[in-house]
């Protein structure tokens, strides 16, 4: 797949398909908290991704059984929810998920820490939001898409962390996984 050059009105549709992704996020971190299942916030999450007339984009993607990837503290992706992962104080929780509006894909994740966390968790999350805005840095014309990944790269690696080198960022549109990648 070559990357595609999306018209204004289409990179409008993804906008908007990521502002609907973010009420999403902001609704279910309201929902985290010790006791829930990960089963809960998917099923809860995918409600609403419906009720604002959009459809959830990882739910049977690749066979993938849920709405949400979510992880639960060391784990790195592609969590699948289930009734008996229950969230618990100190959880640091990773949440990737999208949905489709009008044909065009949203893709986001977030961590949340739930009640108290470790101080080294928080660093964890300070860290890795301050590496994505590093590498946004990078995201304008006459750049490639190895400037961004290499500002976040060094950014993490500055504080003693890694990136997972085999699971990358991707491009959008009308399908999940678009090039650039």
């Amino acid at each position: 797949m070559s990357v595609s050059i999306k018209t204004a009105r289409e990179i409008e549709q993804m906008r908007t398909a990521g502002h609907l992704l973010e009420e999403v996020h902001d609704y279910l971190a309201t929902l985290i908290r010790p006791g829930i299942s990960t089963w809960e916030l998917d099923h809860e999450g995918e409600k609403m991704i419906r009720r604002l007339g959009c459809t959830p984009n990882f739910l049977n993607y690749e066979g993938f059984p849920a709405s949400f990837c979510i992880c639960i503290n060391d784990e790195v992706v592609h969590g699948i929810p289930s009734k008996e992962r229950i969230i618990q104080e100190g959880d640091l929780v990773k949440i990737d998920a999208g949905l489709i509006y009008e044909g065009y894909h949203s893709d986001a994740a977030r961590t949340y820490g739930v009640g108290e966390i470790t101080e080294d968790a928080r660093r964890l999350m300070e860290v890795t939001k301050q590496s994505f805005f590093e590498g946004i840095k990078y995201a304008k014309a006459g750049n490639h898409l190895n400037d961004i990944s290499a500002a976040i790269g060094d950014y993490a690696e500055g504080f003693g962390y890694g990136v997972v080198r085999d699971l990358v960022g991707h491009g959008i549109g009308t399908h999940l996984h678009e090039d650039p990648q």
